[in-house]
């Protein structure tokens, strides 16, 4: 799954608004303007046209992996307030080189206060059921024996089930 449709479908499901978006992405620190981000949330024009490079197109920008993060970070910072770092702790968290989906899923668990239970029940609202051992294998650090990379599947189907949890 894009990164560009991840931050589409979690703006949908927390119904963020685009000044949010901005705020969201400085508290990560990433400095974007709303027009940016109205090129981040647009589809790009080669899945509507076919043939047109995304890379030489003005109007659509590709979110890499480090933007991404840095909006969930700052995401977690904007749900749950800016937290001071324990000594010995560095200022702004870590960038990881953990695949996307499990960054996704372990970020919106934090960011939205969600216990195992709350995302067992948000998958379920998306209409696949998911056991606690294959929660905690994705939410486990990668390296780990118990490690499972989540798929495209898994973190579609959790963004659906917060559209559905928290729009109705």
């Amino acid at each position: 799954m894009e990164n560009n449709d991840i931050l589409i479908r979690l703006r949908y499901a927390q119904d963020i608004k685009n000044i949010d978006m901005v705020e969201i992405f400085k508290l990560g620190g990433v400095k974007v303007t709303k027009d940016d981000v109205l090129k981040m949330l647009k589809k790009p024009e080669e899945e509507v046209y076919g043939e047109i490079d995304v890379e030489e197109n003005d109007d659509y920008i590709k979110c890499n992996n480090k933007t991404l993060e840095s909006f969930l970070n700052g995401f977690i910072t904007f749900k749950r307030g800016k937290q001071d770092p324990k000594p010995g702790q560095p200022e702004s968290p870590a960038l990881t080189n953990e695949h996307v989906n499990n960054m996704l899923l372990k970020k919106l668990k934090i960011a939205l206060a969600l216990t195992s239970e709350d995302m067992l029940d948000i998958f379920k609202l998306a209409g696949i059921n998911v056991t606690k051992g294959e929660l905690g294998a994705l939410l486990r650090k990668p390296g780990h024996k118990n490690y499972k990379e989540c798929g495209d599947k898994f973190a579609r189907n959790f963004l659906k089930g917060l559209a559905v949890k928290y729009r109705g």
